[in-house]
């Protein structure tokens, strides 16, 4: 693949050209010059566009696709292209399937349907059989098949000792345990946030001492077995208390926070759009305000947009009924450019990939290219024509979000809208 990026402003600390608006020469798949100005040398596929800024391509830790089983909901195919459309070079798939994902055959089925794509897939493989919490998957067989992690999505470990030997067992190959952060005996029957809102509204509340407690016991169990954890898509201030405390005893623990979990308050179930149905539930502004500082420090690793498509049948019920789920990679760039600097956003969407075994790349001479193009400076209100996803269930429909995406150049192609 050949091809010369025209006036493209440089958003990445490690380049040489950080800020700088140059033209990007690509030639077989990598940077071969950057400079302001270069001449066509070959006739080359040339790239312009409005505004257009480059970074590193970015990476989410937590997106489910459907396939196979609830195709749908999503393909694999089709998730990589809106993954491609929205920014992202490398997404981790979650285990959130039917069968779930929880053998070496069913990681290598899935790589298979994503090569030859200018977007990486990395499967997360299911941390116990079927993701029933009972007994554990085949986590070494599954890293050899190229597993990065293994987590029963949204699926808590409500076995200790199970949580233990996992972590334990990991260890052996440096393998990365994630945890759901919620203890299933006190949420219950919970579908929202228990909390003035979920009074006045007559909703089943899910209190933050559910997650609080799981993120304590996991940071014990961590403790004791020297292992690796990472936390996904925490959502109160006391857990960001917790893992800031963790860390500063050195565990070697990470977490992330779902965008929409930073963005959104339950103030928005007034009208009881299961849109905003999501796991953790959408919490105060107060836990909001915590989040985003806690992202500010450190403590919180990595954002994701833990995109999960659900049909229309599961959405467009009862708000009890409903399923759990926003898809969120459309929007992501946009919504996190309403609470931060374009510098800042494009540092949390390229976070997290060390953690996941995924190696980055600077935008110099020389590198391999994998890159997202963007524009920062444009505002427009999130609409269902934005959405490329099979399902259009986005908890940010009818949100004024800034900034857009072109696209992205990775893996030797160019997937660009």
């Amino acid at each position: 693949m050949n091809a010369l990026i025209k006036s493209a402003t440089i958003v990445d600390s490690k380049s040489d050209f950080h800020n700088e608006t140059v033209d990007i020469l690509i030639e077989k798949g990598r940077i071969s010059k950057i400079a302001k100005h270069i001449t066509n040398p070959k006739n080359y596929q040339e790239i312009k566009r409005d505004h257009l800024h480059v970074s590193q391509g970015w990476f989410d830790s937590s997106v489910s696709f459907g396939e196979p089983g609830y195709e749908e909901r999503e393909t694999i195919s089709n998730g990589l292209k809106t993954a491609a459309y929205a920014g992202f070079t490398a997404v981790a798939l979650n285990a959130n399937s039917n069968p779930v994902i929880d053998s070496y055959a069913d990681i290598t089925f899935v790589k298979s349907k994503a090569q030859n794509n200018a977007v990486s897939l990395y499967p997360i493989g299911a941390l116990t059989q079927r993701s029933k919490g009972e007994d554990l998957a085949e986590l070494y067989d599954m890293t050899n098949a190229g597993a990065v992690a293994f987590y029963d999505y949204q699926h808590p470990i409500s076995d200790p000792n199970l949580m233990k030997i996992a972590l334990q067992y990991a260890s052996n190959f440096n393998g990365l345990i994630c945890s759901f952060p919620q203890e299933s005996r006190i949420s219950g029957l919970g579908v929202v946030n228990e909390h003035i809102n979920s009074t006045k509204l007559g909703l089943k509340g899910n209190p933050a001492l559910a997650e609080e407690l799981q993120v304590a016991r996991d940071l014990f169990l961590l403790e004791y077995t020297e292992a690796k954890l990472h936390i996904p898509t925490i959502s109160t201030a006391k857990s960001v208390e917790l893992i800031r405390a963790a860390k500063a005893k050195n565990l070697n623990v990470t977490c992330s926070v779902a965008i929409h979990n930073l963005m959104l308050s339950d103030v928005v179930l007034e009208d009881f759009d299961t849109n905003y149905k999501v796991l953790p539930p959408l919490r105060t502004s107060k836990d909001c305000d915590a989040l985003i500082e806690g992202l500010k420090d450190g403590t919180i690793d990595m954002v994701t947009t833990d995109h999960n498509p659900i049909d229309i049948e599961h959405k467009k019920i009862e708000f009890d009924y409903a399923k759990y789920g926003t898809v969120g990679l459309e929007s992501a760039f946009g919504a996190l450019q309403t609470l931060f600097t374009t510098k800042k956003t494009i540092s949390l969407l390229t976070q997290g990939k060390s953690r996941f075994k995924i190696k980055s790349t600077t935008i110099n001479e020389g590198e391999i290219a994998d890159l997202t193009l963007f524009n920062p400076n444009t505002s427009y209100e999130f609409s269902t024509d934005h959405i490329t996803s099979r399902s259009k269930n986005s908890a940010f429909l009818g949100t004024t979000l800034k900034g857009k995406t072109y696209g992205i150049i990775a893996n030797d192609l160019i997937a660009l809208k």
